[in-house]
């Protein structure tokens, strides 16, 4: 089944005044498993649309074949709300059921005039029907939705009366069910949980053909990947080996951008000292002489003053051609600090006891150590975000008491709205004394954002770019107590493994709600787990990882 051919040369796409891809080129060889990261708004589903034939290149070329059909899933359903589930699989399943309507028609023109095309076109038509399976299409809907965890789903139940998450594994289900030959899929592991993205993996190594899957999910990458595609700045960077593979690749790069800006930094102090040094000699050659002494002595002193003139214009060039092109250096990586600066007051960094929020959270006891980790779990709705507001006090509870005495960051899961109209420095500033441009060196360092992005206003940004203020306001002021809500979100797999080596050198105490599988497993420290707004289990958390500090 490995026949499809994908690929792009030289593709650009323009959004009215706004360039998302700029004069890509790439491959994806038939049968081959490709991720596709990058930050949010980088241009991935843009890709995946190209790939989909959903969107057209502004220029350039792109070439999908794909004879077993290509299947893509988006983000949302695309279906109003009055649909029924039974319409969203038909719309999963358009190509099969175009494709089976084609064999009928085949079919009912043989029986007319059994002539050798028209039997040649009804055994083309039943082959590609027949390696499809399209006999059993809608009983794999039935199996596929079991496996995503949701067994049991009338057909005639309107989508408007389904969940987010439901419609995502409804619209996952059916575009599988199609058996495709080109899988495109934007964001598949939304809304799963462990058991669901194991069926899905599973299911996806056992798939004949090609594979394409933007994806934040880094567990993801590395059971199915074995190519990465990184998209950002307008450009798509192929890396080979998987998610080990791409690791290695952005290790690399930052060592090389290091070695290259000590480099330039070496040259340019190396010329500043040749020109300071050859304007020193000059200065002690004497400026006059005395007519009587002026010999072959003289001569020399005005030859070696010529030589130093020249040595010192040379290397005053090469400082100017340096400093004209500047070699950036790497940015550093995040750094998370605890402010500890009365450490009596520290030993605790939270105590709740019998708080209550109606409805929503219930917890006897709860006491933090400075410095402790805690890894918060439970279902949607059992109060993982509830208890962070409380501890960060914002949300005040029906009943018990808090104490927090440190000073608390909080990076919340649904964002902070910041005025639409404030720039990415005012944003990254507010609040805090002086003018936002006080504030630039600081933010640029973070490598957060580009000196390019500075212009941009808060409500020109993706959430990915919004969260990305939040982290750096975090990461730029010390707090004792972080709170952290879902943190990985819409965040590029790179500046995650950031963020959580951050976290291994922080120092103050730590609370953390997160799905994303790859953390979770590596974390060491205390775990809580929620059920319905109460502490069922309370317990340490074994294993090496990256939740304690170093000591």
């Amino acid at each position: 089944m490995h026949t499809s051919q994908l690929t792009l040369h030289d593709v650009t796409k323009r959004y009215q005044d706004h360039t998302v891809l700029d004069h890509v080129s790439l491959t994806v060889a038939p049968g081959e498993k490709a991720g596709v990261i990058g930050d949010n708004g980088a241009g991935k589903s843009t890709l995946l649309k190209l790939m989909a034939g959903q969107e057209h290149p502004t220029r350039g070329e792109l070439t999908v074949q794909a004879p077993g059909g290509v299947g893509h899933l988006a983000q949302t359903l695309g279906l109003p709300p009055t649909a029924t589930v039974q319409h969203a699989v038909d719309h999963a399943l358009a190509g099969l059921r175009a494709l089976e309507a084609a064999l009928r028609r085949a079919e009912a023109a043989l029986a007319e005039e059994d002539d050798a095309p028209a039997l040649e076109h009804y055994a083309d038509l039943l082959a590609r029907y027949e390696a499809r399976d399209g006999w059993a299409a809608d009983a794999r809907v039935d199996i596929a939705l079991h496996g995503l965890g949701l067994p049991r789903l009338d057909r005639h139940r309107l989508l408007g009366t389904l969940s987010g998450g439901e419609r995502s594994r409804l619209a996952l289900a059916a575009t599988l069910a199609a058996q495709p030959e080109l899988l495109l899929l934007d964001e598949p592991t939304n809304d799963l949980d462990d058991d669901a993205v194991a069926w899905l993996e599973d299911h996806l190594r056992a798939h004949r053909g090609t594979v394409v899957a933007v994806t934040h999910d880094r567990v993801f990458l590395e059971r199915l990947t074995t190519t990465v595609l990184e998209v950002g700045s307008g450009g798509v960077t192929r890396h080979g080996n998987g998610y080990d593979g791409y690791r290695a690749a952005k290790a690399a790069e930052r060592r090389r951008r290091l070695r290259e800006y000590e480099q330039w930094r070496a040259e340019l102090d190396r010329n500043r000292e040749l020109a300071a040094a050859h304007a020193a000699r000059l200065d002690a050659v004497p400026r006059k002489l005395p007519f009587a002494v002026f010999g072959h002595g003289a001569f020399r002193a005005r030859g070696r003053a010529h030589g130093a003139t020249a040595r010192i214009r040379n290397a005053k060039e090469r400082v100017a051609r340096l400093t004209a092109r500047p070699v950036p250096p790497p940015p550093e990586p995040l750094a998370l600090n605890a402010r500890l600066t009365n450490a009596s007051s520290l030993t605790t960094a939270a105590e709740l006891t019998d708080v209550r929020v109606d409805g929503r959270l219930h917890l006897p006891s709860l006491r933090l150590r400075a410095g402790e980790r805690l890894l918060v779990t439970g279902p949607n709705g059992a109060g993982k975000t509830t208890l962070l507001r409380v501890l960060a006090g914002e949300l005040t509870p029906d009943a018990g008491s808090v104490r927090v005495p440190g000073r608390v960051g909080h990076l919340r899961q649904e964002g902070t709205p910041w005025p639409p109209g404030l720039t990415v420095p005012q944003a990254f500033a507010h609040g805090r004394p002086g003018h936002p441009d006080e504030h630039t060196d600081t933010l640029l360092s973070l490598g957060l954002f580009a000196a390019a992005d500075l212009r941009l206003r808060v409500g020109e940004l993706s959430y990915g770019q919004r969260r990305r203020i939040e982290l750096a306001r975090l990461v730029s002021e010390p707090v004792d107590l972080l709170l952290l809500d879902e943190p990985t979100n819409h965040l590029a797999p790179a500046l995650v493994e950031e963020l959580e080596e951050a976290l291994t050198g922080y120092p103050g105490a730590l609370v953390l709600v997160t799905h994303d599988r790859r953390t979770r497993a590596r974390f060491t420290g205390t775990h809580l787990a929620l059920r319905g707004g109460r502490a069922e289990a309370i317990r340490e958390a074994g294993g090496r990882g990256w939740g304690q500090p170093e000591q």
